[in-house]
């Protein structure tokens, strides 16, 4: 039965018919919907070649131009954007419920960070190649010290809040003070270079919350996407950051040998491609015939690619095809780290992609992979005039398990 007086009402299924309509659209969620509100361009996609030639528009609440970022995967998960300060300018004063992390794409210049109701306001000096933290709730402004502009790229866990609490006037103004994320010690923004390991994986792991610069800064060894390869050939870094008390945004930052293949994705340093397909397509889509369901995205400091888009469960490889190491930031944004995310406390986890598929991880062998990856991979690397480094041997079967095998470092 329904009301015939309301112009819109639900129908009563028919015999053999389903209740609703089996296909509809996804309405947009409430930060999609805040995006649209804000008057600046909103790039989606799987990547981004250079953040540095998105368009701009003037952004009246920031003070600047600006651009949001919403790639494919991460909707819902964490959200970024790209802020121009004009030359010798300011953008405006800011205070949200959410964290912020900032990288400098261009120029230098100064963050004023500071509790309402505190006289003194903590300043820092940043510059090209700088990452910082914005305390939770804490009033905070960008200036900017160069004739030129400054471009500030920005990664946030406002998805999360906006969807859940739909109020951005509440995120905006809220007065609380969380003083356990920044009581206003005088140290708080001073680079901390101590090195220990991660509480969860072991890796190796800096507290700070603020790095002056990530592109040249030293990386401790991390041969977990190179353990195949013979000691010392595989001279791939990695880190993790642990700033402002944060218990959602994660960052990482990992370089690799040029001319060699690799895993993750936000590039600061050197040139390079990626592919990314779903899982259900398996180890070789090329060879199946599948090619049209596989994504590429190239990209050049700073570019940006969505490592594993969609629902997550898709295999991805990054590829350094310049004249230098490729460098990349990997931000996991709140609560979506593998290692992470929520499940029963005390259950064993496993960092599945830095363990081959034939060993209950994620990983794809190198002798494994879809000819056309290497073929490709061979390609780019002529055209940029660099000679490949990955040996015929690299792409062998290895022994069976219990043969001598020399330069394991797994």
């Amino acid at each position: 039965m329904h009301d015939t007086t309301n112009e819109t009402h639900w129908h009563e299924p028919k015999a053999g018919e389903n209740a609703g309509f089996g296909k509809f659209l996804r309405k947009p969620m409430p930060y999609d919907s805040f995006m649209e509100s804000e008057g600046v361009p909103v790039f989606r996609g799987i990547g981004v070649r250079r953040v540095q030639d998105l368009p701009m528009a003037p952004w009246k609440r920031l003070g600047g131009r600006g651009s949001y970022i919403q790639l494919y995967g991460t909707e819902g998960l964490w959200g970024m954007y790209v802020a121009e300060i004009p030359g010798a300018g300011a953008l405006n004063i800011e205070r949200h419920l959410y964290e912020k992390v900032v990288f400098v794409v261009e120029g230098r210049g100064s963050t004023e960070v500071w509790q309402e109701g505190q006289a003194k306001r903590h300043t820092f000096e940043w510059q090209k190649g700088s990452l910082f933290t914005i305390p939770l709730n804490a009033m905070h402004r960008f200036i900017n010290a160069g004739s030129a502009p400054a471009l500030l790229l920005c990664g946030t866990s406002a998805p999360n809040v906006m969807n859940l609490l739909d109020n951005p006037n509440f995120i905006f103004n809220c007065p609380y003070a969380f003083t356990e994320r920044f009581s206003g010690a005088e140290d708080f923004f001073k680079p901390n270079d101590d090195v220990e390991p991660d509480p969860i994986r072991g890796l190796a792991m800096r507290r700070t919350n603020f790095i002056p610069d990530i592109v040249n800064c030293e990386l401790p060894l991390d041969n977990r996407r190179f353990a195949r390869l013979p000691p010392r050939r595989a001279a791939d870094g990695a880190q993790s950051f642990s700033m402002s008390g944060s218990v959602s945004m994660n960052r990482a930052l990992f370089e690799g040998p040029q001319a060699r293949l690799s895993g993750r994705a936000r590039l600061r340093q050197g040139q390079g491609l990626h592919y990314t397909w779903p899982e259900a397509l398996g180890t070789t889509p090329w060879k199946n015939g599948k090619a049209d369901k596989i994504l590429r995205q190239d990209y050049e400091p700073v570019g940006l690619v969505s490592a594993a888009p969609m629902a997550g469960d898709w295999f991805h490889q990054h590829f350094g095809v310049g004249k230098e190491g490729l460098r990349v930031s990997a931000w996991h944004g709140p609560n979506n780290q593998r290692a992470r995310k929520a499940g029963r406390p005390g259950e064993q986890l496993m960092d599945y992609g830095a363990i081959d598929l034939n060993k209950g991880g994620s990983a794809i062998p190198y002798h494994q992979e879809d000819p056309a990856i290497r073929e490709e991979f061979t390609e780019a690397l002529k055209q940029e005039g660099v000679a490949s480094r990955m040996n015929p041997e690299f792409y062998a079967r290895p022994p069976a398990e219990g043969d001598d095998v020399m330069g394991d470092v797994m």
